[in-house]
């Protein structure tokens, strides 16, 4: 099998959808083709008629495809397109075709059916150009950073693509780590990060980190610490605008009831959860509670009118940080007052 194409990740050409121009032949052809009117000159429709039957036969137009015939066409060249590795991925390993026409294929009726995910303030993430996306983090597996991906994917007026900055332990799953790479998440450092905001991508973060994913069903929508403000410096290293994202109803598909930390040392992992469901129902306890969800964007903080040593500022990324916090917190505590259930 063929391999991909690499391309480099600032190229225009992994996010453009361009048609392939066309041929000249091909063009020629399509301006000789008789338009609707009758040019002057002609002959009368009946003289023209009783010529065409003494001529020989036009060919005859063929009828349009179906959709079910376009689909059909279209996936047999998706198909043909994976075997020939006639496909192109960036430096990072994104595959935009691949999470377009598959990926968000598979996590759409989970955000649309089953969490029925109701998106606000999408508008405030920037139609182009790069933003850095700050949102909590819960709900045990994460699940949550998926269906901002599939929010911001399916509601963006501009089509954007979310590229989320995942946890180590992502990159060493089987399985999991080409499926992540394929869906455009890179690992959470730094010089990922810039390199990503420089060349106007939108790039997702979640602090809390394991801290927020794995915390007791008891501290539900309290927000963790926000570590030492890195994303605030490479958001003022990048000069782009951070958007706060609130997210409500991934605290409950999995109440972490208690943590097995000796078998989670066993496993490699930073917490082992139990819920009312796991691992007691082996694996039907793993099915997530069809919690109904809210993911709001928040307004945009701007950083490019910072003088680029302010990323060495350590108070200032300590008030940029709490300020981030803060408003995520408050627009947490909104959404609950204005929430009728957990499931509706």
């Amino acid at each position: 099998m063929a391999d991909a194409k690499v391309i480099p990740f600032d190229d225009d050409r992994s996010r453009a959808r361009r048609r392939p121009a066309r041929a000249e032949g091909e063009a020629a052809a399509v301006r000789a083709l008789p338009g609707p009117k009758e040019a002057p000159g002609e002959p009368e429709p009946g003289a023209r008629g009783a010529a065409r039957a003494e001529g020989p036969q036009e060919a005859a137009v063929p009828p349009p495809a179906s959709g079910w015939e376009r689909r059909l066409a279209g996936g047999l060249a998706f198909l043909r397109r994976r075997v020939t590795g006639a496909y192109e991925v960036d430096e990072f390993g994104y595959d935009e075709e691949l999470t377009d026409q598959v990926l968000m294929s598979l996590l759409r009726p989970l955000y649309e059916k089953y969490f029925r995910v109701e998106v606000k303030g999408v508008e405030n993430i920037p139609a182009e150009g790069g933003a850095l996306i700050v949102a909590n983090h819960s709900g045990t597996l994460p699940l949550d950073g998926l269906m901002m991906q599939v929010a911001v994917h399916d509601h963006h007026p501009a089509g954007r693509h979310l590229r989320l900055l995942a946890a180590d332990l992502v990159f060493v799953l089987p399985v999991v780590n080409e499926l992540a790479r394929k869906a455009g998440h890179t690992l959470a450092c730094a010089e990922d990060a810039e390199r990503l905001l420089r060349s106007g991508e939108i790039v997702g973060v979640m602090p809390e980190g394991f801290k927020g994913i794995g915390k007791p069903f008891g501290e539900r929508y309290k927000l963790q610490r926000f570590g030492r403000g890195g994303f605030v410096s490479t958001a003022l290293r990048a000069g782009v605008p951070i958007v706060p994202c609130s997210i409500v109803g991934a605290e409950e598909i999995y109440p972490m009831l208690g943590n097995a930390r000796t078998l989670a040392r066993v496993l490699g992992f930073p917490y082992f959860p139990l819920t009312p469901t796991f691992p007691w129902l082996g694996p039907l306890g793993a099915l997530p509670l069809p919690t109904k969800w809210t993911i709001q964007f928040g307004e945009p903080i701007p950083t490019d009118s910072y003088a680029p040593e302010a990323a060495e500022d350590p108070m200032l990324m300590f008030n940029l940080t709490d300020q981030v916090r803060e408003q995520i917190q408050h627009t947490l505590y909104k959404l609950l007052v204005q929430r009728r259930s957990v499931f509706f």
